[in-house]
């Protein structure tokens, strides 16, 4: 991967330059030699200052960090604020406005529905999240613990299957009522309350529509679960995951060009509709593709069409790393994001031009989610990027639409003003909790000692955080035009307490929630079939903005603890730290299921190991804890997660082995200079072990 050519000044590795020039331009109508030459324009007008907004992240940390220096808590909230508005790091907020996004598909402006974010570089994932329009509710309550106690014996177990029809006729009592009685008593014909909620049929299957999202009863008498059901009902298959983001940042492990050409090969064969995944499943080997899509008949013989897979956004990176798959003329990296806004969006000529056998967007739009951005002068560059880009294809302005991260603590206390930057083009504003957190540490880190983790989300600035994302959204015109999301359920195996919990968030006006697999997306559609999230916006018009003092409260603890519950907290810290990083070192696995200290599964990614370093630093730093019990802790959660992962072939034990082991090195290292990190993020250190592991290992 170090062989690079020589394109219009820019060293690019050849891999790339050949996955661009041979699969992706063919077809887009765009020359190679003008592609490289307006790719290397971009550069030279961004790149500098995409360097100068990184040095104003740190001119306004260091300000900050004096600030707290000077002023050490309690801290007198209007002080604190006219501080943060003497340094620009607060901002005015703009006149009343209404966004104008143009033309987008339904699934992000007029339908409420679950989200999905899969890790662009493993294409079984890939094809798994893009399928997942369409869900089984029988298959995804039978099969988690959805629905009390687990299936007996090693065959289909029919109290328990009972127990999913039964839940399944509750549902649709609720979302389908009919006219006279219950589901549970029907039979065919049936009659609905609603008659127009019938929109047609497939053979004998039936389809409706609630709330915008449709429900397929499958009626099958041949199928073992069909022929014994009244209704000869095989399924109810609910349309789940209505979007889907692959993801190029916090769920991949991408270092190098070898790592980013993999993931913008998966994400065209995405946009040509050609993507496949091979593997053993039950000792057949299986062929996955891109989902079809579904034709039903209404009575007049009428043919209704409907997206057989997500509606599909790509995350590019954000603004703070480089990349080594393109140097510039004067031999640094180039800024990865703009490479990311480029790539993609080329890639994206393919559906909009149809050059594939499936489209995505029928609005012709190309959806971009950009993270991590601090404050809106960085969303403001990010508008003149695609500007750029959009110039570069030929494409009509705002042809790229964006979906911004809520998750820095300037873009959240100066929200409205980072929607004005980019109101004509922006789809989707989301709250990442995880990410929100580790900013508020680094951000505050002078400040005090912080909060356990498991208190932060009692603290005042995250109720102020997730009411402020959808006020202000709603108050600047997303209903109807955009989506406001909600951030991730991290536990998967943990369906029944999704279900009884993440209902909150439609109920909260949000339209749309992250879920961590197929099945929550399925399952978290019931929460959309019961709120109308539309209606939710209509009571929700005078609803007062939450105040910005409360989001700015910074979350210092108040009082000691014991020395048993300061362990507790290393220990914990420490686990989930090494629990991710050795595999995202070692296997370059960017987002897994880790184990936690109590053996719970959860789904973690750069975001929550940000939080956990950041948190260390922060106790270390206001002498909580000491180096010596941070190291004494990392050496022994290093052989707890050894045993946590002993079925794993792959794996590289980390305890007794810490000065040779990468992994462990890395993690020591995000814990120990995490006060030096910019805004605390976790790449920086990443990349460079994970590099080294693979230089290694050639």
């Amino acid at each position: 991967m170090n062989d690079r050519i020589e394109r219009a000044g820019l060293q690019v590795a050849a891999p790339l330059a050949q996955l661009i020039e041979e699969r992706v331009l063919p077809g887009t109508g765009l020359d190679p030699d003008a592609f490289w030459t307006r790719t290397a324009a971009i550069f030279a007008a961004l790149a500098p200052e995409n360097r100068a907004l990184l040095a104003r992240r740190d001119t306004l940390q260091q300000a900050i960090d004096g600030w707290h220096d000077a002023h050490p808590a309690p801290i007198d909230p209007a002080a604190y604020r006219g501080f943060l508005g003497s340094i620009g790091y607060l901002v005015p907020p703009p006149a009343p406005f209404t966004i104008d996004p143009g033309a987008v598909d339904d699934e992000v402006a007029r339908i409420a529905g679950p989200q999905l974010v899969v890790p662009v570089l493993n294409a079984r994932f890939l094809l798994n999240a893009a399928n997942a329009r369409w869900g089984s509710l029988y298959d995804a309550l039978y099969g988690t613990d959805a629905l009390p106690g687990t299936p007996a014996g090693p065959g289909y177990d029919p109290e328990r299957g009972a127990a999913a029809i039964a839940w399944g006729r509750d549902f649709l009592d609720r979302a389908l009522p009919l006219a006279q009685g219950s589901w549970r008593d029907a039979r065919w014909p049936v009659t609905l309350a609603d008659p127009g909620q019938w929109v047609g049929s497939r053979g004998e299957s039936q389809l409706y529509r609630h709330h915008g999202l449709h429900i397929e009863l499958v009626v099958d008498a041949d199928h073992p679960i069909g022929r014994d059901d009244p209704l000869n009902l095989a399924d109810i298959l609910l349309e789940s995951a209505l979007t889907t983001i692959v993801d190029l940042e916090d769920s991949v492990a991408a270092v190098d060009a070898e790592d980013k050409v993999a993931a913008y090969a998966n994400w065209l064969g995405l946009m040509q509709g050609t993507l496949e995944a091979r593997f053993d499943k039950g000792g057949e080997r299986v062929t996955r593709r891109m989902a079809e899509d579904r034709r039903y008949r209404d009575g007049d013989g009428c043919e209704t069409i409907l997206p057989g897979r997500a509606l599909l956004f790509v995350r590019n990176v954000g603004h703070l790393m480089t990349t080594p798959a393109v140097l510039l003329p004067d031999g640094s990296q180039a800024p990865e994001g703009i490479l990311d806004a480029i790539v993609t969006s080329l890639i994206g000529l393919h559906d909009l031009k149809g050059l594939g056998t499936l489209r995505n967007s029928r609005a012709g739009a190309i959806y971009i989610v950009k993270p991590k951005m601090h404050g809106p002068e960085e969303v403001a560059f990010t508008e003149r990027l695609f500007a750029a880009v959009e110039d570069l294809l030929g494409l009509a302005r705002n042809t790229i639409k964006l979906g911004v991260m809520d998750e820095e603590r300037r873009t959240s206390a100066n929200l409205a003003a980072c929607i004005h930057a980019v109101k004509d083009r922006i789809v989707f504003i989301n709250t990442g909790f995880l990410d929100r957190t580790g900013d508020e540490l680094h951000t505050s880190m002078r400040a005090g000692a912080m909060v356990r983790k498991g208190a932060m989300k009692a603290q005042p600035w995250i109720g102020a955080y997730e009411d402020r994302n959808v006020q202000i959204g709603l108050a600047c015109g997303f209903s109807g035009r955009a989506q406001i999301g909600k951030g991730m359920w991290a536990a998967p195996d943990r369906m029944a307490a999704m279900l009884a919990e993440k209902g909150a968030h439609p109920a909260s006006g949000a339209t749309t929630a992250w879920v961590p697999s197929p099945t929550a997306a399925t399952l978290h559609a019931t929460h959309y079939h019961a709120v109308d999230v539309f209606a939710r916006h209509a009571a929700q018009a005078d609803e007062p903005v939450a105040l910005l003092d409360a989001l700015l409260t910074v979350p210092v603890a108040q009082g000691d603890w014991s020395r048993e519950e300061i362990r507790a907290e290393i220990d914990t810290n420490a686990q989930g730290i090494l629990g991710y990083v050795v595999r995202w070192i070692d296997q370059g696995v960017g987002c897994s299921k880790v184990p936690d200290l109590a053996d719970v599964g959860l789904m973690e990614d750069r975001a929550t190991l940000r939080i956990s370093s950041q948190h260390l630093a922060n106790w270390l730093l206001h002498g909580v804890v000491t180096r010596e019990e941070v190291e004494a802790s990392l050496r022994r959660m290093a052989a707890k997660v050894d045993a946590q992962n002993a079925g794993d072939p792959h794996y590289r034990p980390m305890a007794e082995r810490e000065a040779e082991s990468l992994a462990f090195q890395a993690a020591r290292a995000l814990v120990f200079e995490g006060v030096d990190q910019p805004n605390g993020y976790t790449e920086p250190l990443l990349h460079a072990y994970r590099a080294r592991a693979k230089q290694e290992r050639r």
